[in-house]
């Protein structure tokens, strides 16, 4: 499953590559991408597990940056 997420008061290109960089490595994640300039993030992982692997993603963005926000 692929899906394309909103990101809110994300501060910088270096916390989006980190942000992407340490969602990558999550077990089932297929790829990531996350756009400074569009403030977005496609997350395409295993469909069985997509929740549980976005819940993931998104404690493991806010530990890089606090304040930006997933628009689920």
């Amino acid at each position: 499953m692929k899906k394309t997420f909103e990101l809110e008061d994300l501060d910088c290109a270096n916390c989006a590559r980190k942000m992407q960089e340490a969602v990558e490595k999550i077990e089932g994640v297929k790829s990531c991408s996350v756009n400074f300039m569009t403030q977005k993030m496609i997350l395409e992982a295993d469909d069985d597990k997509f929740n549980a692997i976005l819940k993931e993603a998104i404690a493991v963005m806010k530990k890089v940056e606090p304040d930006c926000t997933v628009l689920v």
